[in-house]
């Protein structure tokens, strides 16, 4: 039962226990109208569970440290939001798992800014807390409907590019910073003659002394256009219009869209209101936007204290990005495969259900909002196509930036061979071949009569990157004895 003091008993002056304001309500029932968080929380020594629990509520709604009278100016029982259920972690005795719910009037409608502002405010740096992770969100359908979600969408981005039945290829420019314009254009032209779809701008590639902005979207469209002749099909490159303010890049995407370019580029560092007012930008001009999420890891990665990446996932669903880089599994970034696969799942599905597997805690129904197109990039290579097609399925960029430019041949014979393999794994799946298993000799039969697929998979057959992941599911599957 709720331990919570009521009448005059509440309100008077001094310091009470939060469980006792209000904010642990174990019998509440959530209401279809209320959003939903899940927060890990770590205690300090001497805090027992639900009082921390009522301290997040609290703090993140509408509680300061002592008793105000001034609660008594508002529907304060509405608008405080409720801790109602406290689970311990699996394996984790010092850690818990706290639901709270709070009403949909507290936050503003179709605003990433607001919903954040209130769900991590002030709440992380709360002393009652050692460590404190938001690790997933419910939001109802009455909230998500006031959001456009992305501009483009996985099918309609798919019929402005004629591309179908495959994931889609790409690859960093490298070096990433240093190359002159001219030279930066050769690497993109070479990149998508020899079979990519996409090659892109890295988050750090602005506007520096070596290569100013204007220069880069002239050669790099350049670039795009003499390909697309070559090959005969839709080409592009993610032109980053990251800049210090909303002006410069406003300028810097209405001059992409003068050059023909079908897809600009922002990076997660600019700010969820930048992101937003892109997204707005991106949906009247027809433009596919793309999301580097440069700097998540700094609070996404670590399992007791941040954000979990499932949560920005979401959040960037709502505010409206058609593309986000959302981990490979096998490559140099963090990704346990339960992990990546929850992540996959709330951009791509129209309704969420409930897998603690893979660290999806509500359901969630995207009231028709579109789908994210997830980008695997960070040290893969060609060897692991049947991998990557398994673990991450068809709706996916796969971007491949050293495995095609550090290719012995060069860059054209590195796409090339990322373009082979792939359509060779495409057609043995769609035979009904076991790809996971035969996936190495699936790809050594297409190598024999495909020269840079064969200097691929010898230059990097052995490379893998298999470090323990940080963030991993808190339930999996159990063996069961057969009696």
């Amino acid at each position: 039962m709720s331990e919570a003091i009521s009448g005059a008993e509440r309100y008077k002056a001094g310091v009470i226990p939060y469980k006792k304001m209000g904010y642990w309500e174990p019998d509440y029932v959530p209401k279809d109208t209320d959003v939903i968080a899940l927060f890990r929380i770590t205690p300090q020594e001497g805090v027992e569970p639900e009082e921390a629990a009522a301290a997040v509520a609290g703090e993140s709604s509408t509680a300061t440290w002592t008793v105000v009278w001034t609660d008594r100016l508002t529907a304060s029982e509405l608008y405080r939001a409720k801790a109602y259920r406290v689970d311990p972690v699996p394996n984790q005795p010092d850690q818990h798992f706290a639901y709270i719910a709070y009403d949909l009037d507290l936050f503003e409608p179709g605003s990433i800014a607001n919903l954040t502002a209130s769900i991590i405010g002030n709440v992380f740096g709360f002393k009652a807390v050692k460590a404190l992770r938001l690790e997933d969100m419910r939001f109802p359908v009455a909230y998500v409907k006031t959001f456009d979600g992305p501009p483009t969408g996985i099918v309609v981005e798919r019929e402005r590019l004629d591309k179908f039945g495959r994931p889609l290829l790409g690859a960093t420019t490298k070096p990433k910073l240093g190359l002159s314009g001219r030279n930066y254009g050769r690497v993109v032209y070479e990149a998508l003659k020899g079979g990519l779809d996409f090659v892109k701008d890295d988050e750090n590639i602005n506007s520096q002394p070596f290569m100013h902005w204007r220069d880069r979207f002239l050669y790099v469209m350049e670039a795009v256009n003499k390909a697309s002749a070559a090959t005969g099909e839709v080409k592009g490159h993610y032109l980053n219009v990251t800049a210090a303010t909303m002006e410069d890049m406003y300028e810097r995407a209405e001059f992409a869209k003068e050059l023909g370019s079908v897809i600009v580029m922002i990076d997660l560092v600019i700010g969820y209101t930048a992101i937003q007012s892109m997204s707005k930008w991106a949906r009247r001009n027809d433009m596919i936007l793309h999301l580097h999420r440069a700097g998540h890891g700094t609070y996404t990665r670590q399992k007791n204290h941040g954000v979990s990446f499932r949560v920005i996932a979401k959040w960037m669903r709502l505010a409206g990005v058609d593309h986000i880089h959302a981990g490979t599994v096998v490559g140099k970034l963090e990704g346990d495969p339960r992990t990546i696969a929850g992540i996959y799942d709330v951009l791509r599905e129209p309704v969420n259900t409930v897998n603690l597997e893979h660290g999806i805690f509500f359901d969630q129904d995207w009231a028709s909002l579109c789908k994210v197109m997830p980008v695997a990039s960070g040290g893969i290579h060609a060897g692991q196509m049947h991998q990557l097609l398994t673990y991450l399925g068809e709706d996916v960029v796969l971007q491949f930036g050293g495995g095609t430019i550090g290719h012995p041949m060069g860059i054209a014979a590195g796409a090339t061979a990322n373009r082979v393999a792939l359509e060779a794994m495409i057609q043995a799946r769609n035979e009904g071949r076991d790809i996971w298993n035969e996936g190495p000799q699936i790809l050594e039969q297409a190598a024999k009569w495909c020269t840079p697929l064969r200097a691929a998979l010898d230059t990097w057959k052995d490379v893998t990157f298999n470090y323990e992941s940080t963030d991993t599911p808190d339930f999996v599957p159990t063996a069961t004895a057969s009696v």
